[in-house]
């Protein structure tokens, strides 16, 4: 098989990205990215695309693929605009996935958020809620959804909130402690190879379990 990972830079993508690379199902990985990643040019399943995303999505020619794994996402300190974090955890996703389904994609799996609601009084958790939505409505074969709590994981920058938050939430209920970005990815993957049809939501508490 063939996929396509956008994200694969960040904290969940690249737990992804490694797990596609050591995947003897799937003999090529199409990989959309704002910069090179270290090592990626010289591994022979790996196709990188180093794209500028707002003219990828306007314009850019999309490669045939089998799966879509989607782990692009920001947060509202890294963005500081609600029209900015909205273009990359909304238009990019759902663009891509447009895209991907006219260039012949049967499976899209898409890392959400526990709080996803598009009836929510919180905008983070409303855009999530609505890119579900939109994608929902695309038609997909296959439509995979997790939504996770907090991510833990090595993080290339330290966020002092996330931090002390998955610090505390480890005390929490079972529902929503912090689920790691290996966990996170290996339930993509594992989602995608299994390709049943039809959408699927998997929540929080039941990624450590999928994840095997």
């Amino acid at each position: 098989m063939t996929a396509l990972l956008a994200g694969a830079t960040g904290l969940v993508g690249r737990e992804c990205l490694d797990l596609l690379l050591r995947d003897e199902a799937y003999r090529t990985v199409h990989v959309l990215t704002r910069r090179p990643i270290d090592g990626l040019a010289v591994n022979p399943k790996a196709v990188e695309h180093v794209i500028d995303f707002d003219e990828f999505i306007a314009s850019g020619e999309m490669p045939a693929v089998d799966h879509v794994f989607c782990a692009l996402g920001t947060t509202m300190a890294k963005a500081k605009s609600k029209e900015a974090f909205r273009k990359v955890d909304y238009q990019y996703p759902l663009r891509i996935a447009e895209k991907a389904l006219a260039a012949g994609a049967r499976h899209f799996v898409l890392v959400s958020s526990m709080s996803a609601s598009s009836r929510s009084i919180f905008f983070y958790s409303r855009v999530k809620g609505e890119i579900e939505e939109a994608i929902g409505t695309l038609g997909y074969p296959a439509l995979t959804i997790i939504r996770p709590s907090v991510i833990d994981g090595d993080r290339e920058e330290r966020r002092f909130g996330e931090a002390l938050g998955r610090k505390l939430l480890r005390f929490a209920p079972r529902s929503i402690q912090p689920v790691h970005a290996r966990d996170i990815a290996a339930v993509m993957v594992n989602a995608a190879r299994t390709d049943p049809i039809g959408k699927r939501v998997i929540e929080s508490k039941a990624i450590e379990r999928r994840a095997g």
